[in-house]
């Protein structure tokens, strides 16, 4: 059975606390898993959650903060201890290729695995596969940062009442899928269009178009909010959002379930970002990120 999951493996911003580890994330979809930002103390946090190398497929980088990138050495060297048998991918902005570089060959180790470095300088498409396409739009960071949004493609779902009107049944069905047209009966006369899914991940960022443009109409957006709303000047001045522009975006946008997570040190009540985010307006599904935690996308209609 295909699993679609956020497994949340650090929730911190600059500095981890004794409840947040730095970054981490993994989506798993289908078969497939995409970690995003893995800060310092990733490879312990994906011990405690369950997560092997092996379930590693590609690694996205925002940017090269340390807090979004310091565990690249140890889960590289991981994937190589590990012997991972199918090729990794990294997308990371390309003006911190010296800093990937860097951290991939941090220490001696012996390579066993393929890294594919792939890194990321324009706007648009950065991977494509039957199951999706990955794009990265750039966002507004002291450093060069960019976001990511994957995108099923669209499918389309058998209407079983309209099947039996047109005696369309067993193997028929299946042969129709395939050919589009069965006996004068066509795929969109006993079917409709299933929306793909999409998810997205935005972390250090003002309010761009970029946050806008990966945000839309996502199922599952994870976003930062590093900063409370009372603190909007601190998060303008270092780049970053608060809980009501993290939650107004994805109002607007149209989000089913959102995901706020990196989180600054200087607060103790995650009650109140979940709070300033009502109080922006979002009203789906919320969820205030903790370490450890696993974040269902919803399921498809």
């Amino acid at each position: 059975m295909s699993v679609r999951e956020l497994v949340v493996l650090g929730t911190a911003s600059q500095v981890p606390t004794r409840h947040r580890n730095h970054n981490g994330y993994l989506l798993r979809w289908d078969g497939e898993g995409l970690l995003f930002d893995p800060g310092e103390g990733t490879q312990r946090q994906m011990l405690r959650a369950g997560v092997a190398a092996h379930d590693i497929d590609r690694i996205c980088v925002t940017h090269f903060h340390g807090d979004h990138s310091l565990g690249l050495a140890g889960v590289i060297q991981r994937i190589n201890l590990d012997a991972v048998p199918h090729p990794v991918t990294a997308h990371y902005p390309a003006s911190g290729q010296r800093f990937f570089e860097r951290l991939r060959y941090a220490t001696a180790y012996r390579e066993r695995a393929d890294i594919v470095e792939a890194p990321v300088a324009v706007d648009g498409p950065v991977a494509e596969t039957p199951g999706y396409t990955l794009e990265a739009r750039r966002l507004s960071h002291p450093v060069e940062s960019f976001g990511y949004r994957l995108t099923e493609p669209d499918g389309r779902r058998m209407l079983p009442e309209k099947l039996a009107a047109h005696g369309v049944k067993g193997p028929d069905v299946g042969l129709l899928q395939r050919e589009g047209t069965l006996r004068g009966v066509r795929l969109e006369d006993v079917s409709e269009v299933r929306r793909g899914q999409r998810f997205a991940f935005v972390m250090d960022t003002r309010l761009c178009d970029g946050v806008h443009a990966l945000a839309e109409d996502c199922d599952l957006l994870v976003i930062e909010s590093t900063f409370l709303d009372e603190d909007a000047d601190l998060a303008v001045e270092h780049g970053h959002l608060t809980a009501g522009q993290a939650a107004r975006a994805a109002r607007d946008a149209g989000v089913g379930h959102l995901v706020l997570t990196h989180f600054s040190q200087r607060y103790h009540d995650p009650a109140v970002f979940e709070q300033q985010a009502r109080a922006a307006g979002f009203d789906g599904e919320l969820t205030v990120a903790r370490d450890l935690v696993r974040v269902p996308l919803p399921k498809r209609s």
